[in-house]
Formats: structure tokens, C-alpha cells, sequence
């Protein structure tokens, strides 16, 4: 079974704007992590939090999905943006910090999230 996909701020959105074949292997590799198995190319991410992975979608272009897969009902993205350099943009940085925090306060206070999306 599956692994619900949740996700917050705009990370839909935001994937969506991929370019085809970068969405198409960003989705393919949540598709592994839904299914419990691990995408091909991730690192941990502990600086930003504990559980937080990165997906590397290596195509013309660099993409990264990051998620938080640690907890039982869902699977959390919380951000997915292009790579455009080596060093991760401040407003990434903090887009994906903030949308941590959200996740833990709104799990903390058990908030149901609706349409597989959340704030």
C-alpha cells in the first residue's frame, strides 16, 4: 500500500513547473519513497531537521525535492525548487525551514491536513 503524498505551501506547485522530464523522475522517485523504498539519488538533510531528505533530479538542469517521509501517515514534501547554483539560495533555505516548523506545530496540535495539501 501506499504512503499518502502531502504536500505543503506551493511543493505541488512548484514540481509541476518542472520541466517534463524532471517531473516525471520527481515523481517517479516519490513514488519509491510512497512505496517504501528509497529514491536514487537522496541525501539526509539534518541541518534542517531530523527525517528531512533531499531528492537530486539530475537532468539538463538540477532539482531538488525535499521531504520528510519519518512519520507513519503520510509522506510530507515540503519544498521543491530548481538548483541553480552550488550554494542553496537563502530564500529555499528559509522556504523549506519554515515550512518544517509548520508541519511539527500543526502535527503537535493534530490538524487533519484536506486534499493531500497543507498551509
Amino acid at each position: 500500500m501506499l504512503k499518502a503524498l502531502v504536500w505543503l505551501g506551493s511543493s505541488r506547485s512548484d514540481v509541476r513547473r518542472f520541466p517534463d522530464d524532471a517531473r516525471q523522475r520527481g515523481g517517479y522517485e516519490l513514488y519509491l519513497v510512497q512505496s517504501g523504498l528509497q529514491p536514487s539519488d537522496w541525501k539526509p538533510m539534518p541541518s534542517i531537521g531530523a527525517g528531512v531528505r533531499e531528492i537530486r533530479v539530475h537532468t539538463d538542469l538540477e532539482h531538488r525535492i525535499l521531504y520528510v517521509a519519518k512519520f507513519d501517515e503520510a509522506i510530507y514534501v515540503l519544498h521543491a525548487f530548481e538548483k541553480k547554483s552550488r550554494k542553496t539560495a537563502r530564500y529555499d533555505l528559509e522556504l523549506r525551514n519554515s515550512r518544517l516548523s509548520e508541519l511539527l506545530r500543526i502535527r503537535r496540535i493534530g490538524v487533519k491536513s484536506r486534499k493531500g495539501t497543507l498551509p
